[in-house]
């Protein structure tokens, strides 16, 4: 039987100090999120501890867990229990030495039915990912789950749009972003608005493109930097957004907040019918993506 309608909602957090303390509140949010009638519901990323990344300490190595391990045996078994599919962002342990970004996708009927290694690293003052994680070697590829085939990508993926376009070429019926962005309180306000601008239309434009819905759910409150300093301020934000970037639920800058949207699934194939940019794509020219740049 052919869906027409995805309930979906983001559970837009903060830091509450510890992994099990993290774990209950989203527990919590996760019946709430249930309740209230929503079938997949995004996580932030690394949501269950602080963002570690804003400074490189061999010990915050420590942090990380195995996929499967306990983050994901717990909310597998909160997934099979409230009837929900669940995009988790965790620090996978792959090995000694080798470490992920991972989105783990948990599904109501069958536990782990994918994850993906965030593909994009970024290293930058406040974001070091680069020391601590590898690059994934999963590829762009969508993961089928009860409620659809499902795009998931990983924060700082959301500003290319390669990674977006190969989701939706691999049919992807949504894209999906845990998140973790935000400000140096240093910035001038100006600065903030306009990089808090820059991160929406970015993501908006990729549904647009796409003709797909989108949904990014980012980290909120501010968190010290470990050595003292500004820290970061994160934005908060979350969004959902329909395939030609109508905005269909947000959440506001500061505090924790679930976010619920309805997403027609039918749109899609409405939009790509009237904007039919994948018809209309010049593969016969694009060889320059494959460079670095053009000279």
């Amino acid at each position: 039987m052919a869906r027409d309608t995805l309930a979906l909602a983001l559970l837009q957090q903060r830091d509450h100090g510890s992994p099990a303390d993290n774990l209950a509140v989203i527990e919590s949010e996760l019946r709430a999120a249930a309740a209230d009638g929503a079938r997949l519901v995004l996580l932030q990323e690394l949501h269950n501890g602080p963002y570690f990344c804003q400074h490189e300490a061999v010990a915050e190595f420590d942090r990380a867990e195995p996929i499967p391990g306990p983050s994901t045996q717990k909310l597998a078994a909160l997934a099979a229990e409230l009837g929900l599919v669940i995009v988790a962002s965790l620090f996978e342990r792959r090995a000694s030495g080798l470490y992920h970004n991972t989105a783990v996708i948990l599904d109501n009927t069958a536990g782990i039915v994918g994850k993906y290694q965030k593909m994009h690293i970024p290293d930058d003052p406040g974001f070091y990912e680069k020391f601590y994680f590898t690059p994934g070697d999963t590829g762009f590829e969508p993961i089928d789950t009860s409620v659809g085939r499902l795009g998931v990508l990983v924060c700082w993926d959301q500003w290319y749009p390669e990674a977006a376009r190969l989701m939706a070429m691999r049919g992807a019926e949504i894209l999906l972003y845990p998140t973790a962005i935000g400000w140096d309180p240093t910035d001038s306000e100006a600065e903030q608005r306009r990089q808090r601008e820059a991160w929406l239309t970015v993501q908006r434009g990729h549904a647009v493109a796409n003709g797909l819905p989108l949904a990014a759910c980012n980290r909120t409150g501010r968190e010290p930097h470990p050595a003292g300093g500004a820290g970061i301020e994160f934005w908060g934000s979350s969004f959902v957004c329909g395939p030609q970037g109508e905005l269909l639920a947000q959440a506001g800058v500061s505090g924790p907040a679930r976010v619920h949207a309805e997403i027609d699934l039918r749109r899609s194939e409405h939009v790509r019918r009237i904007w039919p940019f994948l018809r209309d794509r010049r593969i016969d020219a694009y060889g320059d993506l494959l460079r670095r740049y053009r000279d």
